[in-house]
């Protein structure tokens, strides 16, 4: 097992549209996409695509058809899903506009059972969202004593979260963890330090990523300039960016995080030009492509 997910997992209907129809009104998207969702869950996905390999997924399932669609998507990509049963799937109606999304979510958090036990030999990275905390704090110990890495999505407060940044050594929060924590960004990076968090960083959208490499030394890693014109969802992009530099760690593991963080910059920059997200995962072919369009000013 190279890497090992966990996170919730949604299918999301994303919708292209310049009108939100009100009461008693009907209206026609542009376009639509249909494709697995959540944080981790997209992640991994991202990974897979990207490595070539199996990854491994903790994640929710229930025995319904959007059930029975995750697992063929899982399918596809060679993710081999380790289910923790629920009653009903999750579900996302992602809404992009003008470089913003919004999002309704309905979602089944009631687990059936314990979260299942996967045998963690070979792990080379774990990933986890905050979702389901259980079963992230087991892992990330066991990953921690089998020399892993333990890279965190930090997306919100999530309950246990602070405990799970224990054990975490790659730290990549959202701006939303700031605000809910009072922090600033610089001051988030100090805590994060302070919590033994080898790497750590707060994305900031268009404005890129703030953070620390190994020597503490903090820097600033500026957004690729896609132009506003090209931009056509941006949900998902910090998923899609988790799983790439996850991918990049397991291909290139001497390589320095400020390579893995711009490698995985790139395969961003390729999701927010693509609806939805299956079809913003990127191969090593479009990220290359992608730096050519739009280099990076930082070079």
């Amino acid at each position: 097992m190279d890497a090992l997910f966990i996170g919730h997992a949604y299918i999301d209907v994303t919708m292209r549209t310049q009108v939100v129809p009100q009461a008693d009104q009907k209206a026609v998207a542009e376009d639509y996409a249909i494709s697995f969702g959540g944080n981790a869950v997209t992640a991994g996905f991202a990974c897979a695509k990207l490595i070539g390999k199996s990854v491994d997924l903790v994640t929710s399932l229930a025995p319904d058809w959007l059930g029975h669609m995750f697992m063929d998507m899982a399918a596809s990509y060679g993710v081999r899903v380790h289910p923790r049963r629920v009653r009903r799937s999750s579900l996302s109606f992602v809404l992009p506009k003008d470089g913003k999304r919004a999002i309704l979510r309905a979602r089944d958090a009631d687990f059936l059972e314990d979260f299942p036990r996967v045998d963690p030999t070979g792990l080379r990275v774990l990933h986890v969202d905050g979702h389901m905390s259980d079963a992230a704090i087991h892992y990330a110990r066991a990953a921690r004593e089998r020399g892993a890495l333990v890279s965190l999505d930090g997306g919100a407060l999530r309950p246990g979260i602070l405990e799970l940044i224990d054990h975490v050594d790659v730290a990549v929060v959202a701006e939303r963890l700031c605000e809910q924590m009072s922090l600033s960004e610089t001051a988030m990076l100090a805590f994060l330090r302070e919590k033994g968090c080898r790497i750590g960083g707060v994305t900031t959208g268009e404005h890129g990523m703030l953070w620390y490499d190994e020597s503490g030394e903090i820097s600033r890693l500026p957004a690729l300039p896609v132009p506003k014109e090209k931009v056509v969802d941006t949900s998902g992009a910090g998923d899609v960016f988790h799983g790439a530099y996850v991918a990049s760690f397991i291909e290139r593991p001497q390589a320095s995080w400020r390579e893995h963080f711009r490698f995985a910059r790139a395969a961003s920059a390729y999701k927010i030009q693509h609806l939805g997200n299956e079809a913003g995962l990127p191969t090593h072919n479009d990220i290359t492509a992608t730096l050519a369009l739009f280099p990076p000013i930082d070079q």
